[in-house]
């Protein structure tokens, strides 16, 4: 039961899609959404997936980000960990959007870099609607040319897939609204670059230390960046927090 702190009265779906509306704020590129969880040590990860870490609340705040977004951001890496075949939306979600006059399914877009994909897998042949492959100029031909036959394959950086030249081409698409999923690494480029619109983290009341990565990594310490509390709900021992980019950098 998610409530907002101090209440009994549980919030509702509709509730809930209005507390995380996208902020229209005039911008001439899309809004960069990042959904995360962690634990209270900062772990973001249990045994190399976020799906530990999570519960009902973070389950279902999870899907519907989802049904607001036009097309989900995800690493490579993140999608073979966590699994993304199939509908990334039940049926429920799906004539939400529908009803909306949005198609079903928000579209999905995988950073790869070195396009170390497999074509044959359920990830592409389930998918509903053909993804899109955010990849490298250096990237190996040949698995472009196979995944060219399963997706749609656009350059977005010389050596490393670069934050500025990825919008480029998700706002070419008419992606407006882009909620990214992980990992930590497309964070943190995401981060250097700038484009961190939003951060919806889900605090989960666990302690888990060992050696979990945070839910940022791969960019070099950068000066800290305040950030605008929207709000917090709670389930229990767990909060959903929702922050707000600020425009000047924390002194």
């Amino acid at each position: 039961m998610i409530t907002v702190p101090g209440s009994s009265a549980e919030l509702s779906d509709e509730q809930l899609l209005a507390a995380y509306a996208w902020d229209e704020d005039g911008t001439d590129r899309p809004l960069f959404r990042f959904n995360f969880v962690a634990s209270a040590d900062g772990a973001a990860a249990v045994d190399g997936r976020s799906g530990g870490l999570g519960d009902d609340a973070d389950h279902r705040v999870f899907a519907l980000l989802r049904r607001t977004a036009d097309v989900i951001l995800v690493g490579a890496g993140t999608v073979r960990t966590e699994g993304y075949a199939g509908g990334l939306l039940d049926a429920e979600g799906q004539s939400w959007r529908a009803a909306r006059g949005l198609q079903p399914h928000p579209g999905l877009a995988i950073v790869s870099g070195t396009l170390d994909l497999d074509p044959g897998s359920p990830l592409f042949t389930q998918a509903p609607v053909r993804p899109l492959i955010l990849t490298t100029a250096i990237a190996p031909l040949e698995h472009r040319r196979a995944l060219e036959q399963v997706a749609d394959v656009a350059v977005a950086g010389a050596r490393t897939v670069e934050p500025e030249q990825a919008a480029q081409v998700l706002a070419a698409r008419g992606f407006d609204r882009v909620l990214c999923e992980g990992g930590p690494h497309v964070f943190g480029t995401f981060q250097a670059a700038g484009l961190v619109d939003e951060l919806c983290l889900t605090l989960s009341p666990l302690l888990t230390a060992g050696s979990a990565t945070r839910i940022t990594a791969g960019s070099p310490e950068l000066a800290p960046r305040r950030m605008e509390l929207a709000h917090v709900l709670c389930s229990g021992g767990t909060l959903l927090l929702r922050y707000r980019s600020q425009p000047s950098a924390a002194g």
